[in-house]
């Protein structure tokens, strides 16, 4: 593409303070360095979590900042040695990265890898300790590893996940943070009501709530 390797300058959604109005601002984005992606997000959601950081409540929350971790795009363009994404792919950005690597990714465990997160959870990329974002020199944080408020973004090659083209985008956007803490939600509850009825038959008795669960899983998801 005609942008690879320059500085984008686009417009973005900047938290400057906690609990103020974001603002609108042309913010320049730098290209992706090795082991990132730049990518042009076209749908972005709304998170609680974007909203919790933002009123200042979030003890690790950083301003000034671009918020947003609910979104999906189009590759732009891609840093070197990235192999699993090239320009023009259909993306979800992925807030919970994992870096394949640290003892946590080996054993399975991935969601405790703390190695990308010792970077993201603190506004810059992984590389360089640097924003890939600034506003005429002023360099603006990450949030999340993400920053979707922005028409352009830079994540690590780690935290993309590349889905079918075909895939409704205004849709998918969701299967970055909504959609799978819900499923885990829904399992967490599973397991609680699993929990409940051991309990229950180990003291002896079955409540009618537990019949009803139990012949009526018409709902499950």
């Amino acid at each position: 593409m005609a942008t690879t390797g320059q500085v984008i300058t686009c417009k973005a959604a900047v938290a400057w303070e906690a609990n103020k109005p974001l603002v609108i601002e042309d913010v320049q984005v730098a290209p992706p360095q090795a082991g990132e992606v730049r990518i042009k997000i076209l749908f972005t959601a709304l998170c609680h979590t974007d909203a919790y950081t933002w009123s200042g409540k979030d003890p690790e929350g950083l301003f000034p900042c671009i918020l947003g971790h609910e979104a999906a795009g189009i590759v732009e363009s891609v840093g070197e040695g990235v192999t699993e994404v090239q320009p023009g792919d259909h993306v979800i950005p992925c807030y919970q990265a994992e870096c394949r690597e640290c003892k946590f990714c080996r054993s399975g465990k991935t969601n405790l890898c703390g190695k990308v997160r010792a970077a993201t959870g603190v506004g810059v990329m992984m590389s360089d300790r640097k924003s890939r974002f600034s506003i005429n020199g002023t360099p603006i944080y990450h949030f999340m590893g993400t920053s979707t408020f922005s028409q352009y973004t830079v994540v690590h090659d780690v935290s993309v996940a590349k889905i079918d083209p075909v895939a409704p985008l205004e849709k998918v956007c969701l299967l970055g943070c909504g959609v799978p803490t819900g499923k885990e939600f829904f399992d967490v509850l599973q397991i609680s009501w699993i929990y409940y009825q051991i309990v229950n038959v180990v003291n002896g008795y079955y409540t009618e709530f537990e019949v009803i669960r139990s012949t009526d899983q018409s709902n499950a998801f």
